[in-house]
């Protein structure tokens, strides 16, 4: 499920948007400041951001400047005013579309669908995932740590691939479990621990996965 980030202080919007969003498969954060966002965007995890110009502490523009000297995500800009100059201004800064309010909520599915199906055909297929001294190659289907192969079982890749794809995501054993089902059809919700537990031993000295108790197992690191 794409995660979508909404930065924009309306916070009746962004209820609304979360229950609209969810009947199209997509998972809707919200944060009413620009530094909240900022925070949020860099624990990762998050496959575009839609952003409000008129906010506090500093307008859209000059987030949407922000963000783009620290990462690609596509951003989707929301206003109030419709003039032309500020949707080139938006755009010039590296936004990936523009849209004006009021808007339709199905006309903003529409254009996050779409940005996110254009986002994936550029992902390079098999790209190397990096994460300091960590290198995971899903086309090798192999991990490296400081150059050094690790010696993963087919399960403990698929766990750390699994986990890498969606830095910052907390997965519940449960969602762990359906993933992986398809290499053991006996695992259960046990042997999710005892495989963490046996991945990070091959991750050590490495600090990536981190328990969210109650919830599940979340990795930490930051793409490199």
């Amino acid at each position: 499920m794409a995660r979508i980030l909404l930065i924009d202080d309306d916070e009746r919007l962004a209820g609304l948007l979360a229950r609209y969003f969810e009947r199209y498969g997509l998972a809707l954060e919200s944060a009413t400041r620009p530094s909240a966002g900022l925070a949020r965007l860099a624990q990762g995890g998050i496959d575009l951001v839609i952003l409000d110009v008129m906010l506090p502490e500093m307008d859209g523009f000059e987030v949407c400047r922000t963000l783009r000297a620290r990462s690609d995500v596509p951003i989707l800009m929301l206003t109030a005013r419709g003039e032309v100059m500020d949707r080139v201004v938006g755009l010039e800064l590296g936004a990936d579309d523009y849209l004006p309010k009021p808007f339709e909520p199905r006309e903003l599915v529409a254009r996050v669908q779409r940005i996110l199906k254009r986002a994936a055909a550029h992902e390079p297929a098999g790209a190397p995932l990096r994460f300091g001294p960590l290198t995971i190659d899903p086309e090798l289907q192999a991990a490296t740590f400081e150059g050094r192969a690790l010696e993963l079982t087919a399960m403990e890749y698929r766990l750390l691939a699994l986990l890498a794809g969606r830095p910052g995501k907390t997965f519940s054993r449960e969602e762990i479990l359906n993933a992986l089902r398809g290499i053991d059809a006996e695992l259960y919700s046990r042997s999710v621990d005892i495989l963490v537990s046996r991945l990070r031993q091959k991750l050590k000295p490495g600090e990536f996965i981190k328990t969210v108790r109650g919830a599940g197992y979340c990795f930490v690191a930051r793409r490199t």
